[in-house]
C-alpha cells in the first residue's frame, strides 16, 4: 500500500472550495469509479488521516501463550 501513497499527486487546479449546500456532485463522481478506485482512494484518505505509515507499522516481537478457560 506504500505505492499507493506514493503515486498520488494532487491537481491543485481541480481543487475548490464550497459551501456544503452546494456540493453534490460526490456521489455520481464516486459511483462512476472503478470499487478498486474507491477502495484506493478510502485507503488513501484513511493513512492520511491517521497518519498511518505502513512501513512502520508493525506487530509486537514479545509473544507469549494465553491459557483459556476450558467452557
Amino acid at each position: 500500500m506504500r505505492a499507493l501513497f506514493e503515486n498520488i499527486r494532487l491537481d491543485r487546479s481541480a481543487v475548490s472550495k464550497a459551501p456544503l449546500a452546494q456540493q453534490g456532485h460526490d456521489q455520481a463522481y464516486w459511483l462512476a469509479k472503478s470499487p478498486r478506485k474507491r477502495l484506493e482512494a478510502l485507503e488513501l484518505m484513511r493513512q492520511l488521516n491517521y497518519d498511518y505509515d505502513p512501513d512502520t507499522a508493525r506487530l509486537s516481537r514479545l509473544h507469549r501463550p494465553v491459557k483459556r478457560k476450558a467452557c
